[in-house]
């Protein structure tokens, strides 16, 4: 996956995600908005082909950057794969 940077702030970020559809990014904001500090997270297709854009928006005084919450959000989806599959195993 490819990611651009449209936008990058302090306190928020917007970003396309080459190649991806509603499935993962629909997920991926759901994780992101678990997170207390965030503020916004959407994402937005403006044509049926084209790639997803993510918008991301800390709350005010939020000791944590944009970037650190999309990872954290993108591991606990790895995590929960990961454990899904080792359920599958057994």
């Amino acid at each position: 996956m490819k990611l651009k940077i449209i936008e990058l702030e302090k306190d928020k970020i917007r970003i396309t995600l080459e190649g991806e559809g509603h499935t993962m990014v629909n997920a991926l904001v759901d994780e992101i908005l678990a997170d207390p500090e965030v503020d916004v997270a959407k994402y937005v297709i403006k044509y049926q082909f084209s790639d997803p854009e993510l918008f991301v928006t800390m709350k005010p005084g939020s000791a944590k950057d944009p970037i650190t919450v999309i990872r954290e959000a993108a591991q606990h989806m790895v995590d929960r794969c990961d454990a899904l599959l080792a359920c599958l195993k057994n």
